[in-house]
């Protein structure tokens, strides 16, 4: 079956939600895909559960430094199922409620994996939808790592629907999630180390915060290793070993969990480019100041598909779309 739009749009998070509400208030036919939970990265499994999270653990951190300074109860702690719980009554609605937004502004879905036919075409599912202008905005997903084992690493998105924490956990990678997800799992009881092939985490950050950083996280009981290069994960019994190495040091640390924060990259391996004429670079789909991809001019990409060469965090899409 054959479906002709004015305008398709890959991905429902904040990128693609901002381009087929504008097309759609300006009369044109939207057909908006995403084989994930409608809502994106940010809304179900990213930026608003994050916070939840690091909100619930500051107070209990809050709590806990302030005892003797005015505060004499005895300290709060975060009991992890109740946490979930009180998490999910934010994300469980919004793929529902994204979708039945669509609807009302007259915004057409699909459920599945979009890939281009030919320049201006994709196909999701059986259909082929045909379209005046299409719009790449299907986010970012973890960067492979060429690594043995690497299938055995839990992401961030599982980390945020954790039934129960365990006890040992490590993170691959010392950026802004690793920091974050291990303040987290540390202030609610979990022994936690975090795994940095460079001197320093944060590197496109200010060098006086990553070390401030560093310090407060070892404080709190985070073990941090710098230059430690991960090369292999291994599953022994009910544990996971991480191999890591230090020049010709070598190491093994053993964890409950081990989560990938060593990076992003675009989603859009699956998406058949080639068929549409538009060439991919290293970090992204190369833009110009519209947005536009100039091998193909009906073709745009937005959010974490551009290969911008900035931060890879969510306010790229709002700085984008302003």
């Amino acid at each position: 079956m054959t479906t002709p739009v004015d305008v398709i749009v890959l991905g429902t998070g904040s990128a693609a939600q901002k381009v087929a509400y504008s097309c759609r208030a300006a009369s044109w036919s939207v057909a908006i895909v995403d084989s994930r939970p409608f809502g994106g990265t940010c809304e179900n499994r990213g930026c608003d559960p994050k916070k939840v999270l690091v909100g619930v653990s500051e107070l209990v951190d809050w709590s806990r430094r302030m005892q003797g300074k005015g505060i004499s109860a005895p300290g709060l702690s975060i009991t992890w199922q109740d946490l979930m719980r009180f998490k999910r009554t934010f994300t469980d609605p919004v793929p529902e409620r994204t979708e039945q937004s669509f609807a009302e502004a007259g915004i057409s879905v699909r459920h599945g994996r979009a890939r281009f036919v030919d320049r201006t075409s994709v196909q999701v599912g059986d259909e082929t939808l045909v379209g005046r202008y299409v719009v790449i905005a299907t986010g970012a997903r973890h960067a492979p790592l060429g690594i043995p084992g690497e299938e055995a690493l839990t992401t961030s998105t599982h980390f945020l629907e954790l039934d129960d924490l365990p006890a040992r956990i490590a993170f691959v990678g010392g950026g802004y999630i690793a920091f974050e997800f291990a303040h987290i799992a540390a202030r609610a009881g979990a022994w936690v180390q975090i795994l940095h092939r460079g001197t320093r985490p944060l590197e496109k950050f200010d060098p006086e915060l990553g070390d401030q950083l560093v310090q407060t996280s070892r404080e709190l009981g985070v073990e941090v290793h710098l230059n430690k290069a991960v090369t292999a994960i291994a599953r022994q019994g009910d544990h996971l070993l991480v191999h890591a190495r230090t020049g010709e040091q070598e190491q093994v640390v053993e964890a409950d969990l081990v989560v990938h924060a060593a990076g992003r990259v675009p989603e859009i391996d699956d998406l058949d480019l080639d068929a549409a004429g538009v060439v991919r670079e290293k970090g992204g789909v190369t833009v110009n100041s519209y947005l536009q991809r100039v091998t193909n001019s009906a073709v745009y990409a937005a959010g974490d598909a551009v290969a911008s060469g900035g931060f890879p965090l969510t306010p790229v899409a709002a700085m984008q779309r302003g």
